[in-house]
């Protein structure tokens, strides 16, 4: 039986809402940091009332890719975590509106401060043959140079879906530009060389510090408990509505319109009704959807696109309706977009005060650590400590991924996508040159690893029109946000790029006299240019 939500229900599953029907609704589908980031624009700069807005998620839980669970007792995890830097403006709008758990400062001063004392300057970028690289150099050819030159200048019609790989020679995926570049980014050969250029001219500020990874900012703790709690908690504060483990299935249009929302919860299928003045914003696609957790002694699972409903609502919506976007260019490629990362809870601080010794940083400091000769590309990053909220001083925390997760390890003889927690922590510490100390770390870890076979779909090779615009034409109150919708200049695979979707969504929508801050473009800065000329070249400062 469907339910109809025009007037309140005693179902859990009903959409919240007053007896009577007031001026406006926002419904937001997906409860991730584009739905979260629309829900405080609506309030903050569009003045909705709160509990006038709903936002609609599948999981049992908020925030999207920007999680972070677990235990001491049963291993923490988290899927992944996003690189700040000081030019996401609209992030930092955002949350300067928002305050931190703590209360007396805002979230974006709470990060600010915390990075001033806490500055990532990397003493050990590429870990290789057990010793570490202090500042790389990057060892790019003049060829190379030249092609990251032009790139930086060609039009983005021009290049279509050509991938990195069908624009430099096979020597440069040796350099260790490269590796720094792809593991800091989780960019691999096949990928767009449209998106590679954008992240080329949009960090073009930090490409003078990028073998110490200085200019990265991160947050006091994980970013879910960072970010994602003190969201929340403002949007509960102003009585916004989360209906969770809802997903939606369906939209009806009336011509250009939407005019029904349909959405199953805990079974029961369901939908509202959308008026014309209503305002219905999806977040399109999902890059960690399908993801599937593993233990010490087992291997994750690849999941595809039918384990989740966020791919599946995108490929219906798009069914004759090419402005929609073609999803299937992200979502039918699992085998270039998958990855696999993986969260290790440790009993004492013993391995990390390993990792400190042989890496000349403390946890917090150095940021990513890439195992350049390694077989699966791994990386490591040794959060400062504690990482989660409750975490006791005993028990320290650090994450890893790999790129090239169907390659058997160097250390255990199978693929990373087969391996159980504990073989990656084998693989890890044998890298680390730690062998000696293996059974004493493997016998106080929970490696908990984690397969996501949608993590960089965002990447993939695409054209202008396979992403829907934010504001697709001609419709009047259905708005696209997220990583899968079209955004001059930005760059994906960010917390930025969701969050100006979604004030660019808001602002557009809602008619505001405002824009988004612009995208910082440091291609127009001739001292910026210089030092990342230097810095290509390998001329010392």
């Amino acid at each position: 039986m469907t339910q109809s939500t025009n007037v309140p229900a005693s179902d859990p599953c009903a959409a919240a809402m007053p007896g009577h029907r007031p001026s406006r609704m926002a419904y937001l589908v997906g409860g991730g940091i584009a739905s979260l980031a629309s829900a405080v624009f609506l309030i903050r700069d569009g003045d909705l009332l709160g509990h006038n807005i709903t936002i609609l998620e599948e999981l049992d839980t908020l925030g999207g890719s920007l999680d972070g669970s677990g235990s001491p007792d049963t291993g923490y995890v988290l899927r992944g975590g996003r690189m700040l830097e000081s030019k996401y403006l609209c992030t930092f709008d955002l949350f300067s509106s928002i305050p931190a758990l703590g209360g007396d400062v805002s979230v974006t001063e709470e990060i600010f401060a915390w990075n001033k004392a806490m500055k990532t300057s990397s003493k050990s970028r590429i870990f290789r043959d057990g010793h570490r690289l202090t500042a790389p150099a990057f060892g790019l050819s003049e060829k190379h140079i030249l092609t990251i030159e032009r790139l930086a200048l060609e039009p983005e019609r021009l290049l279509g879906r050509s991938t990195i790989a069908d624009e430099f020679d096979a020597d440069f995926f040796k350099t260790d530009f490269w590796f720094m570049w792809c593991t800091t980014f989780a960019f691999q050969p096949w990928h767009s060389a449209v998106e590679f250029k954008r992240y080329l001219v949009r960090f073009a500020h930090m490409v003078s510090g990028f073998q110490r990874l200085e200019g990265i900012m991160r947050t006091p703790l994980n970013q879910y408990d960072s970010m994602v709690r003190p969201l929340v908690k403002w949007l509960e504060q102003r009585g916004v509505n989360f209906q969770e483990k809802t997903r939606v299935t369906d939209l009806d249009f009336d011509e250009k319109s939407v005019k029904r929302i349909v959405y199953e919860c805990d079974g029961a299928a369901g939908e509202i009704a959308v008026l014309p003045n209503d305002l219905v914003i999806v977040t399109m696609g999902s890059m960690t959807e399908g993801s599937s957790l593993g233990g010490m002694d087992t291997a994750p699972v690849l999941n595809t696109k039918v384990h989740g409903g966020a791919w599946t609502l995108w490929e219906k919506l798009a069914i004759d309706r090419p402005e929609f976007g073609h999803p299937g260019v992200f979502c039918d490629h699992i085998e270039d977009s998958k990855w696999v990362s993986f969260t290790t809870t440790l009993q004492d601080h013993a391995f990390l005060n390993f990792v400190r010794d042989l890496t000349g940083n403390v946890p917090g400091e150095g940021g990513l650590i890439t195992f350049s000769d390694s077989a699966w590309l791994a990386s490591i990053v040794i959060p400062s400590q504690p990482h989660f909220i409750g975490q006791p001083k005993d028990v320290s925390v650090f994450w890893g991924y790999g790129l090239k997760v169907d390659t058997p390890g160097d250390f255990v003889r199978k693929p990373m996508s087969a391996c159980t927690g504990r073989e990656i922590m084998a693989e890890i510490i044998g890298h680390l040159r730690l062998s000696s100390h293996g059974a004493s770390l493997l016998n106080d870890a929970i490696c908990i690893p984690c397969m996501m076979p949608f993590i960089t779909s965002q990447f993939l090779p695409r054209e202008a029109r396979d992403r829907p615009q934010i504001i697709p034409g001609g419709y009047t109150n259905l708005a696209f946000a997220g990583q899968f919708c079209e955004l001059p200049d930005d760059v994906v695979f960010t917390v930025e790029y969701s969050i100006r979707s979604a004030q660019t969504a808001v602002n557009s929508m809602l008619g505001l006299k405002r824009e988004a801050p612009a995208v910082y473009k440091g291609k127009f800065d001739p001292a910026v240019l210089y030092e990342a000329f230097k810095a290509l070249h390998g001329i010392a400062a």
